[in-house]
C-alpha cells in the first residue's frame, strides 16, 4: 500500500498556478509591477515582446531545468530594471531578465502531462500581462496627474515638517 499517492494536476489546477504564481513570488511580483515604471518610456509593443520571451522561456523551463544560479540572477534583475529606469542600462537588458523569471517559473510544473502544462502557462500569461497592464496604467494616470505644483506642495510640506523638527531640537 502506498502511503503517499500523488495526483496529476487537472487543467483547472493548472490555470489557477500560473495565475498565482507570479503574484506569491515578491520578486516576480516586484519585477512585474516595476516593468510599469519602464512602459512609461516605451510603447505597448514592447511589454508585448516581454510577455512573449518570458512564456518562451517558460517552455525552455519545462524541456531545459536546473540551469544552476538563475534564481539569484532574478533577484539581480530587480537591479537591471532600476538602472533602466535610471538610464544606466539599455533597455533590452530587460529581455533576458524576464527570460530568467519565466524560466524560474516552470521549476514548479516540471513532469506535468501536457494539458495541464499548457493551461499552466495560459495562466501564467494571463497573471502577467494583467500585472504589467494595470501596473502601467495606474502609473501613466499617476504620473499624468503629478503636475509640478503638486510636487511643489509636497516638498514644501517636508520642508516644514523637517524644519519644525529641527526647530525642537535646536530650541529646548
Amino acid at each position: 500500500m502506498e502511503l503517499f499517492h500523488q495526483r496529476q494536476p487537472t487543467p483547472l489546477a493548472g490555470l489557477l498556478s500560473g495565475l498565482g504564481h507570479p503574484v506569491l513570488g515578491p520578486d516576480h511580483l516586484l519585477f512585474l509591477l516595476a516593468l510599469g515604471l519602464v512602459g512609461l518610456k516605451h510603447s505597448g509593443r514592447w511589454m508585448l515582446l516581454l510577455l512573449g520571451v518570458g512564456l518562451a522561456a517558460s517552455g525552455v523551463g519545462v524541456l531545459l531545468p536546473g540551469f544552476p544560479g538563475a534564481e539569484a540572477l532574478v533577484a539581480l534583475s530587480l537591479v537591471a530594471v532600476a538602472l533602466v529606469l535610471l538610464d544606466r542600462l539599455p533597455p533590452w537588458v530587460l529581455v533576458p531578465s524576464i527570460a530568467l523569471h519565466g524560466y524560474v517559473l516552470s521549476a514548479s510544473v516540471i513532469g506535468w502531462e501536457t494539458t495541464p502544462l499548457l493551461a499552466y502557462l495560459t495562466g501564467l500569461l494571463i497573471s502577467q500581462a494583467v500585472l504589467m497592464g494595470l501596473s502601467l496604467r495606474l502609473i501613466r494616470r499617476w504620473s499624468l496627474q503629478a503636475r509640478p505644483g503638486q510636487l511643489r506642495l509636497l516638498a514644501g510640506m517636508l520642508l516644514g515638517v523637517g524644519a519644525g523638527f529641527t526647530w525642537t531640537a535646536l530650541v529646548p
